[in-house]
């Protein structure tokens, strides 16, 4: 009985048995100051438009923390007991090798979705242009990003893939219009009539902010191009171009202001003219 006493006594005092604890403690620490962490940077990440995927990404990374404590915690139990762990840290590096070899395609992709999402190019509903396609992005992964063309086109690219990107939606768009009168308009007639409608034209659906006239822009071969600006919400400009031009149509056709068409003038030299009168 003595010396089993004895015996335990030896082992609750050794390394063997408090060694253990003081691993799986400091481990469960560890992962739990790095949860905190994680839970701190998804509150303060709630209110963006794309938190959602934010928080899939920091799931999966505090997931990988937690497995990468999970293995080392357990080496250092196997070292405590004795078990020779160069040999199982030999192993496993070269099962990540020939894991990283394999799948660093999915890895690359996986690592720009993730700086994608954290630095917010984009997010799910935007209108952007990626390596000269233009399009909704209805889908933002950590592998690929898919966005749909206004014509319907589905265009599905692997996040490593992704050299450019123009965003159409992080700011307002300025719509310009420009509007070819006769030479014969009075200017100042044509700038009364579009103060007129100016109203009307600010309160078309998406339009935010004034209507700004700018005046003549260029003289063309049959008309005066006289050039209108409009600030629109976010790429909104193609709906609103089309409701102000109607109303300027109409307005123009009720003062008559003349929406000229393309003209040829003809000069007939006087020589041949008599000549085709001589024939007759």
């Amino acid at each position: 009985m003595k010396e089993f006493v004895d015996i335990m006594v030896d082992f609750l005092v050794s390394k063997r048995f408090y060694g253990p604890i003081i691993a799986l403690l400091g481990g469960l620490f560890i992962y739990n100051i790095f949860k905190s962490i994680i839970v701190k940077i998804k509150s303060r990440r709630s209110k963006k438009k794309n938190h959602k995927k934010e928080e899939t990404v920091l799931n999966l990374i505090r997931n990988i923390v937690k497995y990468i404590i999970m293995v080392i915690v357990s080496l250092i139990i196997l070292e405590i007991y004795g078990v020779n762990t160069t040999s199982i840290i030999a192993s496993l590096s070269v099962v990540g090798v020939v894991i990283g070899l394999a799948f660093q395609d999915t890895l690359k992709n996986m690592l720009s979705g993730i700086i994608i999402i954290f630095d917010n190019r984009y997010n799910v509903g935007d209108v952007v242009e990626i390596n000269g396609f233009i399009g909704e992005v209805v889908s933002l992964g950590l592998q690929t990003t898919k966005i749909q063309a206004y014509t319907g086109e589905m265009f599905t690219i692997l996040n490593s893939n992704i050299s450019t990107v123009i965003n159409y939606t992080e700011s307002d768009t300025r719509l310009i219009l420009d509007l070819g009168v006769s030479y014969k308009t009075d200017l100042s007639k044509l700038e009364k009539t579009l103060n007129k409608i100016k109203p009307k034209l600010e309160k078309i659906e998406n339009v935010n902010g004034p209507l700004e006239l700018l005046g003549v822009d260029s003289l063309s071969s049959s008309q005066v191009i006289y050039r209108i600006t409009i600030l629109c919400k976010p790429y909104t400009h193609f709906g609103v171009k089309r409701e102000a031009l109607k109303i300027i149509k109409n307005a123009f056709d009720k003062d008559n202001i003349e929406i000229p068409f393309t003209q040829v003038d003809v000069h007939i030299k006087e020589d041949i003219k008599r000549e085709t009168h001589s024939k007759k």
